[in-house]
């Protein structure tokens, strides 16, 4: 009778793991940043780093990350990608002293984008 229920037990466990692992959020992307940029209070420099975020939006935290470091952390506003982009986007302005400063990452798949605060 006990290894009935511990079998049963086991066999739940091994139906609900796989719906698990589905339900989990991917809040991640490696992006490419061709040229140096500042987000929030740091100096990003040109090379590919991987950004991840907390929260489902529409506010969320962004830290990018570099081998496995974190390089730095900005608030941003996840929204949906109406834009229909091709591939990855980095948008950025420029300032007066030749600064570019990080505006947007829009991702073509799965359709997202992150605004970041001027």
């Amino acid at each position: 009778m006990r290894y009935l229920k511990y079998l049963t037990l086991l066999s739940s466990l091994a139906l609900l793991f796989p719906l698990c692992a589905f339900a989990a959020e991917k809040n991640q992307h490696s992006v490419q940043i061709a040229d140096s940029v500042q987000v929030g209070n740091t100096h990003l420099k040109a090379g590919t780093y991987k950004v991840e975020w907390q929260g489902s939006g529409p506010a969320v935290q962004v830290t990018f990350l570099r081998n496995g470091k974190t390089i730095a952390k900005a608030p941003a506003t996840l929204r949906t990608n109406d834009k229909g982009v091709q591939q990855d986007a980095i948008v950025t302005d420029t300032t007066s002293a030749k600064t570019g400063i990080l505006r947007e990452i829009d991702f073509a798949h799965p359709k997202e984008a992150l605004l970041f605060t001027r």
